[in-house]
């Protein structure tokens, strides 16, 4: 008989914390809305596997060791079975420094056994339950930010109508994978939804907020008119936002006005693909599975004439607020870190359902070829799981260049990184299937 369990564990910081995402180093002076880690746990019987969804950037990976240590430890739950993913939220603590943000002190060591909590309370709560999967379509929300402008280069984001755009330089993936777990007198229990999408942002860049991942939530569960833990999980989204800069820009007095516009969106369409279920696609006994390879990762350094021309340009003095002092100072700190080691690609299987989790904000193209090759009925993307190693492009994006293929401690995948993660991704899938 399936179970499910789920919990949520407030992982808010103190005011004062530095705010990451962004060239600047800003610093929290009001929260918003309260970040959390968000867990489900599973168990058919004979194994039980979980997620676990962070309001986070990103999840380093010495946090997301020490959680899942305190995981095996606390449930006996083996790491590789436990899947912990960050959102992705730009108004959320930096953990570690990067493009001019220095780290919160503290925050890392403080989080760690919290996102650890939200698996363990979730595992001590299970109950009966019933599972179905379905996807929708959320085109209206999901675009490439990379164009192709006429004189042939590449730019992120050029901006709304902009008179050189050619094209956008990539594909979207705008499918919306949702997951429901219900009780079998059909309470609903949990659902774990999955789209490939940036944060969207606020006009408040200085406080702290969840972005629409949260706000999906909330839609969710006041539509559908229940409380059950409603997550919202981040797919192969490194050069997708919401901007659709072929129309007009959507303006408004209100700061948060396009955050819950797009939640509210994406939980109508979850809420329309979950009414078309039917009894019938809903299943009470389904094989659970999961497996992680551990993949070579050789990152890309600086060259010495780089690393010259970094040097000068701080030698020329600091100026935080100049992108090309930021690259520098970038590029230098590179040279005390390591530039190889192993990074953790994972799978799970619920039922007829694939999930992979990648570690990194990954190019749609490879969670599309990924999808394409599984062996599964459906197959879910969740991009930044068990850690990250920043944006993870397509070799031809790295030709083309602009700002996810430049350079600095997180973008630092090389060529040949498509490739080898789909063939793993895809490897696993298969040895799930049986």
């Amino acid at each position: 008989m399936l179970q499910v369990g789920s919990a949520s564990v407030d992982i808010t910081p103190n005011l004062g914390c530095h705010l990451i995402g962004y060239f600047n180093d800003r610093i929290a002076t009001a929260i918003h809305d309260p970040l959390h880690a968000k867990a489900l746990a599973i168990s058919n019987g004979e194994m039980t596997i979980g997620i676990v969804v962070c309001d986070l950037i990103a999840v380093p990976g010495d946090v997301v060791r020490a959680a899942k240590e305190r995981i095996a430890s606390e449930t006996g739950v083996p790491p590789e079975r436990v899947m912990i993913c960050a959102t992705h939220t730009h108004t959320g603590p930096s953990i570690k420094s990067s493009l001019g943000t220095p780290a919160t002190e503290g925050y890392a060591e403080w989080v760690a056994p919290r996102i650890a909590d939200a698996f363990i309370q979730a595992s001590r709560q299970l109950r009966p339950a019933q599972v179905a999967f379905t996807r929708g379509n959320c085109a209206s929300e999901v675009h490439n930010r990379r164009r192709v402008m006429k004189d042939g280069s590449v730019r992120m984001n050029p901006g709304y109508q902009h008179p050189d755009m050619v094209r956008p330089a990539g594909p979207t993936d705008p499918e919306l994978g949702v997951l429901i777990f219900r009780s079998p007198d059909r309470e609903p229990l949990g659902v774990l939804a999955n789209l490939g999408l940036h944060y969207v942002g606020a006009g408040v860049h200085d406080a702290v907020s969840a972005d629409y991942f949260a706000e999906f939530g909330v839609a969710l569960q006041r539509i559908a008119g229940a409380r059950f833990q409603a997550i919202l999980a981040n797919g192969c989204f490194g050069d997708i936002n919401n901007c659709d800069f072929d129309r007009p820009a959507r303006t408004s007095p209100d700061p948060y006005f396009q955050i819950r516009r797009v939640a509210n969106v994406v939980a109508a369409e979850a809420w329309k693909v979950w009414n078309i279920l039917r009894e019938e696609d809903f299943r009470d006994e389904v094989p659970l599975g999961a497996q992680l390879e551990m993949v070579p990762f050789k990152a890309r350094v600086p060259s010495p004439e780089e690393l010259a021309q970094a040097k000068a340009r701080l030698a020329a003095g600091d100026d935080p607020n100049d992108h090309e002092w930021v690259y520098a100072r970038e590029l230098v700190l590179m040279e005390s870190e390591p530039s190889e080691w192993e990074v953790p690609i994972s799978a799970m299987r619920i039922g007829e359902l694939g999930l992979v989790g990648l570690p990194g904000e990954v190019f749609s193209q490879i969670g599309l070829d990924i999808k394409a090759a599984s062996p599964f009925a459906q197959t879910m993307l969740l991009g930044l799981a068990n850690g990250t190693v920043g944006y993870v492009a397509t070799d031809q994006a790295m030709d083309e260049g602009s700002y996810e293929t430049r350079l600095c401690r997180h973008v630092r995948a090389p060529k040949g990184t498509h490739a080898l993660w789909m063939e793993t991704a895809v490897r696993l899938l298969n040895g799930l299937k049986g």
